[in-house]
């Protein structure tokens, strides 16, 4: 099959208000999987789509939200995967959104809900490139999978047996994952990796109840006794101080370092954006871009304890919890770091602080030189009239791990989100430019990755 990459771009604009209303669709169904809000009603809307576009669908069951599976049939042998995930994460804090999170609306060119960025407008966007495959060609011109998981917002506690259950749903010649973006008016991202994660939470517990605060001259204080714990982990440079914690941290390659020098960061816009007076350490640069994706992390999310609403409340606290991220570099593991942290509180004598080991992920890297991650550079060119950023690894984790480690499926990243999307937060968004160009890119990869 011959394919006029004009004709496909010239349908996808004509049909631009059919995609965008099909986007609020899905934008105005909640899908909160932390809270199992909405999450029935949306995978049936995601099996429905698949359906009306010809996909046969299968509904996976997990001991949680189920996977939804689709293939198309296209032209020739190869094919190619699409993973997306159908959850969101909550909406808190309500009264810092604009517009209601869920109202899929479009104001000033963007698209203002839950849900856009991460991943519903990554999701439509390459089914609708798919859909103007069918509607101008009729098929694809190979075959088609998706793998569309409702967990993603929770660790994909199940994801990780899938392609070891299901090795023929996830037989494929590659595989476009969600998540990517590209800077405003500048370059598409094009990212080939992830780092790995370790989530664990700290507890502490140092009575049955909490108590009031003028016992505390005598009596213990979960709290305190939390943040001195905290304390010993990391230095004011940034510094983990964990013993053995570096070991594992491969060398940097001289493409390693290429990768970093091509990356374009612009860091006043960035610090302006977010109203912050600078970096940690007052970094810049490549050295700035070598902290965010090639060094590992020890990040606190979150603290509670006592009493910390309105008014006051004089309380000794009896309990304390912290949830840590650690982003972890090829070679680290998610078993080592938490093995080495349960050492190092021993070692600083707080053997009396818990530990609760969340699911993680190794971290996972794409050769530059596959021919995917080449159909997808150029894709970007032709679609964007610029070349891409090439990222190595994102500065975050995803589950790529689990598909592509065993199953060898390289993976590449781009979408349509940018730099201020606000993914997690309050007013996320996507631009509507951002949505439609994300549908041509993918229509785009399609074409060369088929022809590759």
């Amino acid at each position: 099959m011959e394919v006029q990459m004009d004709k496909i771009r010239a349908y996808i604009d004509a049909h631009k208000d059919e995609y965008l209303s099909l986007l609020q669709k899905f934008l105005r169904q909640p899908s909160i999987s932390t809270t199992n809000t909405g999450m029935r009603e949306m995978a049936d809307l995601v099996e429905e789509t698949l359906r009306n576009m010809g996909f046969e669908v299968e509904e996976i069951p997990t001991n949680g939200y189920p996977i939804v599976y689709g293939f198309l049939k296209g032209e020739g042998d190869r094919t190619l995967m699409f993973y997306n995930h159908y959850d969101v994460q909550p909406v808190d804090p309500i009264d810092e959104w604009d517009v209601d999170p869920f109202s899929g609306t479009i104001k000033d060119g963007m698209i203002i809900s839950r849900g856009t960025a991460d991943n519903k407008g990554q999701m439509l966007s390459r089914l609708m490139a798919i859909d103007a495959y069918q509607k101008v060609y009729g098929k694809p011109p190979m075959n088609i999978k998706v793998v569309y998981e409702g967990e993603e917002e929770v660790g994909s506690p199940h994801l990780a047996g899938f392609p070891k259950l299901y090795p023929d749903k996830v037989a494929a010649d590659g595989v476009v994952w969600e998540g990517g973006g590209r800077d405003t008016g500048g370059p598409a991202h094009i990212t080939l990796g992830v780092k790995g994660l370790a989530y664990v939470e700290l507890r502490v517990r140092t009575a049955n109840i909490d108590a009031h605060s003028s016992n505390s001259p005598i009596w213990k204080n979960a709290a305190w006794r939390l943040v001195w714990a905290l304390n010993t982990l990391k230095n004011e440079r940034d510094e983990i101080l964990i013993d053995g914690f570096y070991d594992d941290v491969a060398a940097l390659t001289d493409s390693d370092m290429a990768f970093l020098n091509s990356i374009p960061y612009d860091e006043k816009t960035v610090l302006e954006r977010m109203e912050m007076d600078g970096f940690v350490n007052d970094v810049t640069g490549v050295e700035l871009l070598k902290k965010l994706l090639y060094t590992p992390t020890c990040n606190i999310c979150g603290i509670k304890s006592g009493y910390i609403e309105q008014g006051s409340k004089t309380v000794l606290p009896a309990y304390a919890a912290a949830k840590l991220d650690f982003r972890l570099v090829p070679n680290m593991t998610r078993e080592r770091v938490v093995d080495l942290l349960r050492k190092h509180l021993d070692k600083h004598g707080f053997t009396d602080v818990e530990i609760v080991s969340m699911p993680g992920a190794p971290a996972y890297r794409t050769n530059p030189d596959n021919p995917l991650v080449q159909a997808a550079i150029a894709a970007s060119e032709e679609t964007y009239h610029i070349p891409p950023a090439i990222y190595p690894n994102s500065s975050g984790t995803m589950g790529v791990y689990h598909f592509c480690h065993d199953t060898g499926l390289p993976c590449v990243m781009y979408g349509v989100a940018n730099e201020f999307s606000q993914v997690h937060a309050p007013n996320e968004n996507i631009y509507v430019e951002d949505f439609i160009l994300g549908i041509k890119m993918t229509a785009s990869v399609i074409d060369k990755f088929s022809k590759a």
